[in-house]
């Protein structure tokens, strides 16, 4: 991870860059002064009900189905140690180092709002995983919006099961003992406030954010590239145009199409060669720019919920003048729902990238060679990596599919309606991955196609992207294996940022 400045907790909302540049970047995270103060006070509220005896639930009582079991002292530290035993039961792969280190800045983030009363030490303890390194290994499987990952961050703190620590898998107390920490001892509510909330969907989410906006700005430029050789007919991304249908996202895209493709001569000698292209290829800003528009009001969705309090229940006041209110916030429909609309919104992306690359192979609408190889027949040339790209867009079509309509029932009909969050943010993930994968495929077939029209000035943009590739791309003369073509195009996109861009 390349170091990033310090990301301090305060009293200003965080972004989602921010948790991005701890999760992957590797930036410390500090609470201020006023951070701590909340939380020591949220912790004196629970003090303060845990000697009165009122009924609080989850600070002593039981949890889900049995909010209505009474328990007290020494029960109240074994409750929050087996919440977290108990809820560890996740399965199937980890999470990578990244995601869980995103989950875990979003739950800290949580809790400085001083509304859910654990103890500082556990916060502490939290902090001290994420700035040593020391990350829980984490089974993907298994939540239906929260409970399961946050638990077995949970156990890591008690010195139970794996972490990953200076590149390897070893036990988490060897970790915690060589980093020179102590596992944690839970009090009252400690347990439950780790395991509650939506900091699960909404870390993951953040990350999701992160590639998105990448993303995006990639395919305006593959998309570019696409068009230029093709031969498309500009007038389509005209400003006056385009200003027409004044949503945002399309300005931007319009703006960033004209940037890319100025001073092309491939476009100026093609005008009027068509009265119109293909949709794939003259609606680009009408496409791109509607994904735009929808990650902007996913982002809106998912930041609010990272500045939100969403444990259950919530303390509220001072210990001297306090209140303890259940209600439903950990709820994360508006993540879910968000994730949900982003897979789509992506996934269509993915989509026309597909429509276009298989356009730049097919010597039936390309006039280009076929399959993009001077040699066709005893060459089959860039055939198959379009097989590869439609593949990856079925794929994207099951997991475009909303989570938040897959409701069960857990918690003896306590916990009737469910939002599958996490779900969604972690297919949104796949998707994402897949996405690069079909644009890295078609950045490869684009660049193939300047080959035969370089004898012709490319635009400013689409000629810089074109360069960029071959730098660790050769041009394909004749068939040789592209399994690496593919990969080496797919870590430009990923590595390489678009500072000129909208």
């Amino acid at each position: 991870m390349s170091q990033a400045a310090n990301i301090i907790i305060a009293d200003t909302p965080l972004r989602w860059q921010d948790v991005v540049a701890v999760a992957r970047h590797g930036a410390v995270l500090e609470l201020s002064g006023q951070a701590w103060a909340r939380i020591d006070n949220a912790q004196a509220i629970v003090q303060r009900i845990v000697t009165s005896g009122e009924r609080a639930y989850g600070v002593n009582t039981g949890l889900g189905a049995l909010c209505n079991v009474s328990l007290a002292g020494e029960q109240l530290s074994q409750l929050s140690r087996n919440t977290l035993l108990s809820h560890a039961c996740g399965v199937g792969p980890v999470l990578s180092d990244e995601q869980t280190r995103a989950i875990m800045c979003a739950a800290v983030i949580n809790y400085c709002h001083g509304k859910s009363g654990l103890h500082p030490q556990v916060v502490q303890s939290l902090l001290a995983l994420l700035n040593h390194g020391i990350t829980p290994q984490v089974p993907s499987q298994g939540s239906v919006g929260y409970l399961t990952h946050m638990a077995h961050v949970g156990v890591a703190l008690l010195g139970v099961g794996n972490v990953s620590y200076r590149g390897q898998i070893v036990p988490a107390q060897q970790a915690l003992a060589e980093a020179g920490l102590q596992p944690v001892v839970l009090g009252a509510k400690d347990g439950l406030c780790l395991v509650n909330g939506t900091p699960c969907m909404t870390g993951l989410s953040c990350l999701a954010l992160a590639d998105a906006h990448h993303l995006l700005q990639w395919a305006d430029v593959i998309g570019a590239m696409s068009f230029e050789a093709q031969r498309g007919q500009i007038d389509a991304f005209d400003e006056e145009i385009i200003a027409l249908k004044p949503h945002l996202g399309m300005q931007q895209v319009g703006s960033n199409l004209r940037a890319l493709l100025d001073g092309s001569e491939v476009i100026a000698s093609s005008k009027g060669i068509r009265t119109q292209d293909a949709l794939s290829l003259r609606s680009i800003p009408q496409i791109h720019g509607a994904a735009r528009d929808q990650v902007e009001h996913a982002t809106r969705q998912i930041e609010t919920e990272l500045n939100s309090a969403t444990d259950n229940p919530l303390v509220l006041g001072t210990p001297d003048h306090y209140r303890v209110v259940s209600q439903a916030n950990p709820h994360g429909q508006s993540v879910a729902l968000a994730a949900d609309m982003l897979a789509i919104a992506m996934a269509e992306i993915g989509s026309v990238a597909e429509r276009r690359l298989d356009r730049l192979i097919n010597p039936h609408v390309s006039g280009l060679p076929a399959f993009l190889v001077s040699n066709p027949g005893v060459n089959s040339g860039m055939m198959i990596v379009q097989y590869v790209a439609a593949s990856l867009c079925g794929q994207n079509r099951q997991l475009a599919q909303p989570a938040v309509l897959d409701n069960f029932v857990t918690s003896g009909l306590q916990e009737d309606h469910l939002s599958m969050g996490t779900n969604a943010a972690l297919k949104l993930h796949q998707l994402l991955a897949n996405v690069t994968q079909i644009l890295a495929i078609e950045y490869l077939l684009a660049a193939q196609a300047f080959e035969f029209l370089k004898d012709q000035r490319f635009g400013a943009g689409t000629d810089r992207a074109w360069r960029l590739l071959r730098e660790v791309v050769p041009a394909y003369e004749q068939d040789r294996w592209l399994a690496p073509d593919i990969a080496s195009a797919a870590k430009v996109l990923k590595d390489t940022a678009l500072p000129n861009l909208h």
